[in-house]
């Protein structure tokens, strides 16, 4: 069984060995930027397999018009277990009706967001970080 939470306080190192076992990509050698990135976060929803955090998603909001998602992770060895759509679920829930959230997938997930509801937009920029 699989419980989620909104905003539970996060050890940073749990959050990294999350963002490792996913296989997201994320800065993880560095525990502080890790620590700020999630610190900064308005929304952050955590998945646990009993004492155990096996996934989250961080967002950042104005809880009014639009969510960016940032991260989705869910660790390797309890994926395909419907826990990401958990973690969406959760999150839309925490929004309401009046919020789009909108992301930037990395290629391997570029199937998995159609599934979950989440429409392609060609529309999009970026200016990438330096590191």
């Amino acid at each position: 069984m699989i419980d989620y939470h909104l905003d539970a306080p996060l050890e940073v190192a749990d959050i990294v060995r999350v963002l490792d076992a996913s296989g997201i990509q994320r800065p993880t050698q560095d525990t502080a930027r890790i620590g700020r990135m999630f610190a900064a976060a308005d929304i952050v929803v955590s998945a646990w397999s009993g004492d155990t955090l096996v996934g989250l998603c961080r967002a950042l909001t104005d809880f009014s018009y639009c969510c960016y998602l940032s991260d989705l992770a869910v660790d390797r060895a309890f994926q395909h277990r419907g826990i990401g759509s958990g973690l969406i679920t959760q999150l839309r829930a925490a929004l309401g009706e009046e919020v789009s959230i909108v992301l930037l997938s990395a290629p391997a997930a570029m199937g998995y967001y159609p599934r979950q509801g989440f429409s392609p937009a060609d529309n999009a920029f970026v200016l990438k970080r330096a590191r």
